[in-house]
């Protein structure tokens, strides 16, 4: 027998659920959602999750809002919409507004200088880590490493605009890959 999705209570449930999400998601909560929205809810089943994701991928804007609005949509109509996408939105932007209410009152100090260059720091080691580490499953590391140190020449030594960057070092890593075939 075929296991029946529960249906949440009330657009206010929806928020709730879609709150939950954003805040337990930092850069990125679709497998969050889906396990959230299929196992632990049960709003939906694992197919029509994926189906409803395909949807919102096809859509402009994030893929998670899209879901948001499709899902909510479904259960409560506009309200469960707005309910869903206001979840998701607001719990994240209301400390961001916060802070960007004080770094407009305390830019100046040196204190708040030094603690974004050192946040900066941090998210530059961050991605640095994650790069070596998804480097090691590379098939031809050297010359992709070397694609890599040029992007990083070109942006962080040359100060060349991300877009020519991107142009460049994706023409010759195109060129690279049809030598490769």
């Amino acid at each position: 027998m075929a296991h029946r999705p529960n249906t949440p209570q009330s657009p206010v449930q929806l928020f709730r659920v879609f709150a939950g999400l954003s805040l337990a998601g930092f850069g990125g909560v679709l497998p969050i959602a889906e396990d959230r929205l299929v196992r632990r809810e049960r709003w939906i089943e694992e197919h029509d999750f994926y189906q409803t994701l395909s949807l919102a991928q096809i859509l402009p804007g994030p893929n998670i809002c899209n879901m948001a609005v499709m899902l909510g949509d479904r259960f409560f109509g506009l309200r469960g919409a707005l309910a869903a996408l206001a979840g998701l939105i607001l719990p994240p932007l209301l400390p961001v507004l916060a802070l960007a209410f004080f770094y407009t009152a305390w830019s100046d100090s040196p204190l708040v200088s030094g603690a974004l260059r050192a946040m900066a720091m941090a998210a530059a080691g961050l991605m640095l880590a994650m790069a070596l580490r998804l480097g090691s499953g590379l098939s031809h590391p050297r010359s992709d490493y070397a694609i890599a140190a040029l992007v990083v020449v070109a942006i962080a030594v040359l100060r060349l605009p991300l877009a020519y960057t991107l142009l460049g070092v994706g023409a010759l890593s195109l060129a690279i890959a049809l030598r490769r075939s």
